[in-house]
């Protein structure tokens, strides 16, 4: 089968979706509708709507768009029906039921930002950095009943260097998503495509980490761990959502946001949290095994700053710590 007979139906809403569809439309293969999220409200009084970055790629392609409120809407289900798609590729998307990810006669896969079967979940690019890993990457794979647990097509692997961010490892997966998706839908429409269950992947030596949502209060700073786990921690939710916690300047605490930090290892004996700074450049922060040297933050209500200005425009009392 020739690329543009093959009906493809692409579901993905982030701008990490997009990437793969644009490689697939302008790579001439045959997308005949795209579904993504419903605009969301935007602004301080949510009286406007932003269109998906998925939506807006469409739009300016002239391809058709479904935004469903429900998967499982009768009328949205004749209307995906309507395409006779006989293939559905999904990145950064939503659970589909199996009425939708069984409907193409070829199936659907999913493009998933890590190596399956480790990080099966929603954040898999913010997790596997706060986890320390050194590896990361894409798979795609078939989709079945249970999330991210289908068999596996392929997978390209990345290394993450020690002073790697989320963002840094979200630019990279994305720009790489392109070529997998095109090679995943080449191998299909070949009819040489091999997918392999995950239990092969898998080993008793190393037990499955999951990635679950990420929350705000999931992305508050425990000052009890060690310096190693703090600095993954806040670079693996740099830029976004940004790791946190409250610094008790005199007789108030205010939410204090961290982006940029760097490992300065040492043997102290000050509380965890306690704030030593040289009054110029040096704002650290004590953990075990060392010191979080802060270089970029945001306290509430402020824009983001390097570390050096924050000390020049905050006066900082001896007892101030982060708590």
């Amino acid at each position: 089968m020739d690329k543009k007979d093959l009906r493809i139906i692409y579901m993905g809403t982030p701008d990490f979706a997009v990437e793969a569809l644009r490689r697939l439309v302008e790579g001439g293969y045959n997308v005949v509708a795209v579904v993504t999220m419903p605009a969301k409200p935007m602004g301080r009084h949510q009286n406007s709507l932003q269109a998906s970055p998925v939506k807006e790629y469409a739009l300016s392609k002239n391809l058709p768009v479904l935004q469903p409120e429900k998967l499982k809407d009768a009328e949205f289900i004749e209307k995906l029906k309507s395409y006779h798609a006989d293939l559905q590729a999904v990145v950064a998307f939503r659970m589909l039921p199996e009425v939708v990810w069984a409907m193409p006669r070829l199936g659907t896969f999913n493009i998933h930002a890590s190596l399956l079967p480790q990080y099966r979940g929603a954040a898999p690019i913010n997790w596997a950095i706060i986890n320390g890993e050194s590896e990361s990457g894409l798979t795609t794979f078939f989709l079945q009943h249970d999330i991210d647990t289908g068999d596996i097509i392929d997978q390209v692997r990345v290394p993450i260097s020690d002073d790697c961010t989320f963002g840094e490892l979200h630019d990279t997966l994305m720009s790489l998503s392109g070529d997998l998706a095109v090679k995943t839908v080449d191998s299909i429409i070949n009819g040489t495509v091999k997918s392999t269950p995950q239990s092969t992947f898998a080993t008793t030596d190393t037990p499955l980490r999951p990635a679950p949502k990420i929350f705000k209060e999931t992305c508050r700073i425990d000052l009890s761990k060690s310096l190693d786990e703090v600095y993954n921690f806040v670079r693996g939710l740099s830029p976004a959502p940004g790791a946190w916690a409250n610094l008790r300047s005199g007789n108030q605490n205010t939410v204090i946001k961290i982006y940029g930090a760097k490992k300065v290892v040492a043997c102290h004996e000050l509380p965890a949290g306690t704030i030593v700074c040289d009054g110029k450049k040096k704002l650290d922060i004590a953990l075990k095994g060392g010191f979080l040297r802060l270089t970029e933050l945001q306290l509430a209500g402020k824009k983001r700053m390097a570390a050096s200005n924050f000390i020049c425009g905050f006066k900082l009392c001896d007892n101030d710590m982060l708590i």
